[in-house]
């Protein structure tokens, strides 16, 4: 039976890119028409993401965007930086709904993307419009439905700020946010560096970007939206041994005259009825618990009190790959086409 909608993806050969293609071709209703890419062309998509053996007879076709948009109810863009955005009016032309996993729309100042993306906005009319959604659907759900373009958020940022949202929601999110993030190495691509080559990958901890990250301006535009007052964020990513993953840790200064127990409950409230976010019982957030999936854990642990503010400590963590990407991308189509949010994103991951 026909499936009801027709998706292409435009950057199919990255490790985002199987991601996004091993859950559409199991979607009950989007059919995945087409994949475009500039490397690989007329290789069966199997050849370069070996878990797919047998699942597709897809291959990776050289196309414009706008040719592989052709007939499209939605494309997925796993475009570089600064790519994408060359490439988005030519997509908005075709009238297809679009899903950019890249950061080239998740901001809204031009000159932000300037001073950390190093470079002018390659369309910054269609920028300052605000067309794009930011597609957080914790935050954003309902706009996220009515939305044409939506701009998926960074691996960093969907994992900080949703540790950090039941605060920000709360009202009591303010000042400095201090956070240290450790990814694993498949958030920095499938063409290998000297800093995510396996002999000093897997025997090491570094940090790069420190505190001049893409995603700080992402995350202070989140939070100050969601109720943060007055956001300043200090963040040292670190990359670690790991294939897949990332914990969060943030630092911020709450009232000591609230009890506990109350920030605990902010946090079971905010995501109660959440489909993908889980406050655990009687243990704190873990990678492995997440790994594979499109599921975030969040945890906290209130500390000492001085000068009457109490240390809070955030945790958060989440699968790069899905919910830090592909996945999160997939439950944004998903809203946009009136599906179920959770369509082939359920399952649990695997354990360890």
């Amino acid at each position: 039976m026909a499936k009801r909608f027709r998706a292409a993806v435009v950057g199919g050969s990255g490790y985002g890119g199987a991601e996004i293609i091993r859950r559409l071709i199991v979607h009950p209703d989007v059919e995945l028409v087409r994949v475009a890419s500039i490397d690989h062309v007329g290789e069966p998509v199997s050849a370069v993401h070996l878990s797919l053996e047998g699942q597709t007879d897809l291959v990776f076709e050289n196309l414009a965007p706008a040719e592989a948009a052709r007939g499209m109810d939605v494309v997925l863009l796993g475009l570089p930086h600064k790519v994408s955005a060359t490439k988005v009016p030519e997509l908005v032309a075709t009238g297809a709904r679009i899903v950019d996993l890249s950061g080239d729309f998740r901001l809204r100042d031009a000159q932000s993307y300037r001073r950390f993306y190093g470079a002018d906005h390659p369309c910054a009319e269609l920028l300052a419009k605000g067309e794009f959604v930011y597609g957080l659907p914790e935050l954003n759900r309902e706009r996220i439905r009515e939305a044409r373009y939506v701009a998926s958020p960074g691996c960093f940022a969907t994992t900080i700020e949703l540790g950090l949202l039941p605060l920000a929601r709360a009202g009591q999110l303010a000042g400095a946010i201090e956070t240290v993030g450790i990814t694993g190495s498949s958030g920095s691509g499938i063409v290998p560096s000297a800093g995510t080559h396996h002999p000093v990958r897997a025997v090491n901890l570094r940090t790069y970007k420190p505190l001049d990250h893409q995603h700080v301006p992402e995350i202070l535009e989140t939070l100050a939206a969601a109720g943060g007052r007055e956001l300043s964020l200090s963040f040292v990513p670190v990359s670690a041994p790991l294939s897949r993953g990332i914990f969060a840790t943030s630092f911020v200064q709450v009232d000591a005259a609230v009890p506990v127990d109350h920030w605990h409950s902010i946090y079971r409230e905010a995501y109660a009825k959440e489909p993908f976010v889980r406050v655990p019982h009687n243990r704190l957030p873990e990678v492995a618990a997440v790994s594979g999936s499109n599921h975030v854990e969040v945890g906290i642990q209130p500390g000492a009190v001085r000068d009457g503010k109490r240390l809070l400590a955030c945790f958060s963590v989440t699968d790069n790959l899905v919910k830090g990407g592909a996945g999160q991308a997939i439950q944004s189509m998903n809203l946009m086409l009136g599906l179920d949010e959770r369509s082939t994103l359920e399952d649990p991951g695997s354990w360890p």
